[in-house]
């Protein structure tokens, strides 16, 4: 009778372990089918800003700068893309900033402004931005999910020892996580 006892309590053992293990297994491939989808997003904000450089080009001759800078920063989010979230976020940051600088001095020139082509590539961007941001609440939900099994009492008997290791978050610029102040007071005519 005590050898069935055992045996029961072995086995239960052994596939609560197997359940274990395999939930964090679906926890990580979560993970990483989630940053393939914030990697497929930058891409394409990487694929369009060569051609809304080109398309402005020719308008502002004299905002070089502002166009080397927007050029130099989505080469490193091009590199750190391969170098993960940590390295990602930081780069696409700077990419952000860059192109805000590019649309604040677009506002500068009408017949820019006016351009079909550069309004359908800022469109096409901000969708993408979007995107990025429903991507990464998806990718930041998976982590937390996925680091708080691995760190909470049965699993963390299983995960360090078979190599379950902690995620980074994608975290955006602090600038991108301000929300702008609105004053929705009415004010009375001629107050």
């Amino acid at each position: 009778m005590e050898l069935i006892v055992l045996v029961v309590v072995v086995v239960a053992l052994i596939v609560g372990a197997v359940l274990i293990y395999n939930g964090l297994v679906q926890r990580r491939l979560r993970i990483d089918e989630a940053w393939a989808q914030i990697q497929v997003q930058l891409k394409r904000r990487q694929d369009l800003i060569p051609n809304l450089v080109n398309a402005v080009k020719g308008y502002m001759q004299f905002e070089q700068d502002v166009l080397t800078r927007v050029t130099e920063a989505r080469a490193n989010a091009v590199s750190a893309g391969a170098q993960g979230p940590a390295q990602a976020a930081q780069a696409e940051g700077v990419l952000t900033q860059a192109l805000r600088s590019l649309f604040a001095v677009v506002e500068n020139y009408p017949d820019l402004k006016a351009n079909q082509n550069v309004l359908s590539l800022q469109e096409q961007l901000t969708t993408t931005e979007n995107q990025i941001s429903f991507s990464r609440q998806h990718y930041n939900a998976s982590v937390l999910d996925y680091n708080q099994s691995i760190a909470t009492f049965p699993s963390v008997l299983i995960a360090g020892p078979l190599g379950f290791t902690k995620r980074d978050f994608f975290e955006a610029e602090p600038e991108a996580a301000e929300v702008p102040a609105v004053d929705l007071s009415v004010k009375a005519p001629g107050a």
